[in-house]
């Protein structure tokens, strides 16, 4: 039997978005089209098992029915998409689409509590009056239900190519959802970098306190050479929480912890009445946040802000701040995507900075990237790590990686020869003109602890000598060429009886 390939996938699922196109806004019917594949995914494998059981167990409906009970995830025939797609032009097929995502919710609730909380296939508000909401559910259906959509594993071969499919959604998804998008996605080359830096191993705990639709929780997971790692997330939008959960089962990390919630005011990650620990923490938060909590920081029962409360209107610091406070002494490590402000900008924030560099001696790494390379955010954007357990001449390296990237038509990209380099540099801590720089604490003190990577590498391109005699050549030959001109003009006007 053919395997079904991911570019085929991709396409069709891509072609099942024109359903909703002009009709629904990006930012809402991405949730019925991911919810809908997660739905396709768990009945075709349901499914599949049922049918392979049923050949060798016969008619024992009973004994079926009871090693079914133990699949990854629990279905009946009438909650399969199959059944759904063959009651597509029934009067209340939104509702029978509600009505199966609650029974599969309640089915699995140790997995699944809450996830399709969110959805809605019967909402006027989103899918329109019942006669345009059911042709689109219709067509929904259909498009779902292509041949060349079949998710058996005997068809897509691994689970990759599904959690492939989801990413490429969500990316898409992201690409046309302006400022929104970085609230829930972070680009693959981006993630990847991350990642790599960070490099997890085995045996350690990895968290996102900001995890959106998971994808960075996925590249680290992904970079550990066997399955012995936990993955913790938190995620204050409801719907983007349940992608990320749907997210992690599509790709295959069950176990993985995402929690629901404000990670600064309602930290969800604890253990015995305390801030959980990870030796990998990372983060793409949402850029300077305003309102973020400021009014009760000075009282926060994890004393996640003693270096300083940062200013209510830019919440950066007090993401940091959390991070920093949830890694392990011995070998935690942060990496965090942050703006450029973050890196200069005084009071409150300049003291935490100096803080974290001076008094704790944890930055350990300033890197700098292009700009436009995250959606909806054409700004530059730079990654601080912070690592535990430094020496005290470790010093910080500066990395300006801001000129290395290609040129997209809307969006930038990191290729992999820009993060390789930055991964050799970070790995060798060298300084290289134009490039990068070690500094020591010394030199950011007399900086005042402003880390404005300018200040450290010096990108400065010398412009070539001029050869003045030369020019001055260049312009008298010029000169003497527009004099001609200018009398062959005089003389066709004369010509022609046009005074000058």
């Amino acid at each position: 039997m053919e395997k079904v390939s991911q570019e085929e996938i991709n396409r069709i699922l891509w072609k099942a978005c024109d359903t909703f196109r002009g009709a629904v806004d990006a930012a809402d019917y991405k949730n019925y089209i991911l919810v809908m594949l997660f739905l396709k995914y768990i009945s075709d494998v349901w499914q599949d098992h049922y049918k392979t059981l049923k050949n060798e167990l016969g008619d024992n409906e009973e004994l079926i029915m009871r090693r079914m009970n133990r699949e990854r995830f629990k279905l009946k025939h009438e909650y399969c998409f199959t059944n759904i797609y063959e009651q597509r032009d029934e009067a209340n097929i939104g509702e029978i689409i509600n009505i199966a995502l609650e029974y599969i919710e309640e089915e699995n609730k140790q997995k699944l509590d809450g996830v399709f909380r969110n959805i809605d296939f019967n909402s006027e508000a989103n899918l329109g009056q019942t006669k345009d909401r059911n042709k689109r559910l219709r067509n929904l259906l259909d498009d779902f239900n292509d041949a060349k959509l079949d998710l058996r594993p005997s068809r897509i071969g691994t689970l990759d190519i599904i959690g492939n499919a989801y990413e490429y959604l969500i990316s898409k998804f992201a690409a046309g959802a302006g400022k929104k998008a970085g609230e829930f996605y972070t680009p693959p080359e981006v993630s990847t970098l991350l990642a790599k830096i960070l490099a997890p191993t085995s045996g350690e705990r990895i968290c996102d306190p900001t995890c959106g639709s998971g994808s960075l929780l996925i590249k680290c997971g992904n970079e550990v050479s066997d399955n012995n790692f936990s993955l913790f997330g938190q995620e204050n939008t409801g719907a983007t929480w349940a992608l990320c959960k749907m997210n992690m089962f599509l790709h295959n990390m069950d176990r993985a912890q995402i929690e629901w919630g404000d990670t600064i005011n309602t930290p969800k990650l604890i253990e015995d009445d305390k801030l959980m620990k990870f030796e990998v923490v990372v983060a793409n938060p949402p850029f300077s946040l305003d309102k973020w909590g400021a009014d009760t920081a000075g009282d926060d029962p994890y004393n996640r802000f003693y270096r300083g409360v940062p200013p209510k209107s830019k919440g950066d610091y007090a993401f940091i701040s959390h991070m920093i406070e949830t890694i392990t002494e011995d070998n935690g490590r942060v990496g965090v995507v942050i703006p450029h402000g973050v890196l200069f900008r005084g009071s409150a924030e300049g003291k935490i900075r100096q803080h974290l560099i001076e008094t704790d001696n944890l930055l350990d790494t300033v890197i700098g990237l292009a700009s436009n390379l995250f959606y909806g955010v054409s700004i530059p954007v730079a990654i601080l790590i912070f690592k535990k357990g430094r020496k005290s001449d470790d010093g910080v390296l500066f990395i300006d990686a801001s000129k290395d990237f290609a040129d997209g038509k809307n969006q930038n990209k990191l290729r992999d020869i820009d993060i390789e380099r930055i991964l050799n540099t970070y790995k060798s801590r060298e300084t290289i003109d134009k490039y990068s720089y070690l500094a020591q604490i010394a030199e950011i003190r007399e900086n005042d602890f402003n880390l404005n990577i300018p200040r450290f590498v010096d990108t400065f391109e010398e412009e070539a000598e001029i050869d003045i005699d030369k020019v001055q050549c260049e312009i008298e030959q010029i000169e003497e060429e527009l004099s001609d001109v200018r009398s062959e003009m005089k003389q066709h006007l004369e010509q022609l009886g046009i005074n000058n």
